[in-house]
């Protein structure tokens, strides 16, 4: 499989050479008839060098002097960085090859991947439209408000829809690596998934923090601060609309729009979040911390647990079950 990595200055170090290290070791265990390696990779960019987000030097084949097609057009991530910039990334006049190569690329029959921010760089292009795709959580409501004909779905880790595969956070670059490999050999995959201990990660939603999500819309923000102060008794929820002076179909509207969720849902992602601080700083009960977050039932609780986390009330007390407590105050 002919692969061509796109780079550009700015590039995720780890991004980019957990992507390597998953080819390199397919390439080191495959057991072709052949010898030949399955996977080459050229790393393509405007010119003959570019400058990682640690400040790594790169070389690269300049776009204009690809000599193929490629089978497969891979985008990673740019460095963590904040919405405005990753816009302001994928806008930048020295990156605008990388969208005509996408669009060539798609226009030749090539499969797309990108992860994280990379997939701002797919739909800029406008070849994820009318596709389902998946990005880093904290970047789903910039990606929603500048590409309404996407389909996000920013709580999967890995998507595909016809030629276009999107990855989610940071290291879900190995999760797109791996689907390449899969594509070409299963049982490859699962052999180096094992040589490199990598696990499962199914869903970004356990991951994500609440309160930097609502910051995107002013809206959120000041209706995640009600939600908060009213956590342990919770009055219906046309009140928050009616206190935050909005309709319903407003509040309704508006999260599906910058979340994709609907209020509801937003409310348990909330609850999941305080319960799990509560758990790992406290010694209070599981039945007392339901009661905190709202549930007359501490096995309602323990449900929303399995479903969204996949792992139990005990499991996020003490840390087991991989995903780490992290919460961040009400602003």
């Amino acid at each position: 499989m002919r692969i061509v990595m796109a780079a550009i200055d700015g590039m995720f170090d780890s991004g980019l050479s957990a992507i390597m290290d998953v080819l390199g070791a397919s390439n080191a265990l495959s057991t072709r008839d052949d010898g030949a390696p399955p996977f080459s990779v050229t790393m393509v960019g405007a010119g003959s060098q570019i400058r990682t987000g640690n400040g790594l030097s790169l070389a690269t084949v300049p776009v204009g002097e690809l000599s193929h097609e490629a089978d497969l057009l891979l985008m990673p991530a740019v460095g963590l960085q904040e919405p405005e910039q990753v816009v302001a990334a994928v806008r930048a006049p020295a990156n605008a090859w990388v969208l005509g190569l996408a669009a060539a690329s798609a226009g030749s029959g090539a499969s797309l991947a990108a992860a994280c921010s990379g997939a701002f760089f797919l739909a800029e292009s406008g070849t994820l439209d009318g596709r389902r795709a998946t990005t880093s959580w904290w970047l789903g409501p910039a990606f929603r408000r500048r590409y309404p004909a996407v389909a996000v779905e920013d709580s999967r880790t890995l998507i595909q829809d016809g030629c276009a595969t999107t990855a989610g956070a940071a290291f879900a670059h190995i999760d797109l690596a791996l689907w390449v490999v899969q594509r070409r050999s299963p049982e490859l995959a699962d052999l180096v998934a094992r040589y490199l201990l990598i696990g499962d990660r199914p869903s970004q939603a356990a991951f994500a923090l609440p309160t930097q999500l609502a910051q995107a819309d002013p809206l959120l923000a000041a209706f995640e601060r009600w939600v908060r102060a009213h956590l342990a008794d919770p009055p219906p929820l046309a009140q928050a609309a009616t206190t935050l002076g909005v309709s319903m179909r407003t509040l309704q509207r508006t999260a599906q729009a910058v979340l994709g969720r609907s209020p509801l849902d937003f409310i348990q992602d909330i609850r999941l979040d305080e319960a799990t601080f509560l758990l790992r700083t406290t010694a209070l009960s599981a039945e007392a911390i339901a009661g905190r977050v709202g549930y007359r039932n501490v096995g309602t609780l323990r449900e929303l647990v399995r479903r969204r986390r996949g792992s139990s009330l005990e499991a996020l007390r003490h840390g087991t079950e991989g995903g780490g407590a992290r919460r961040t105050p009400s602003l």
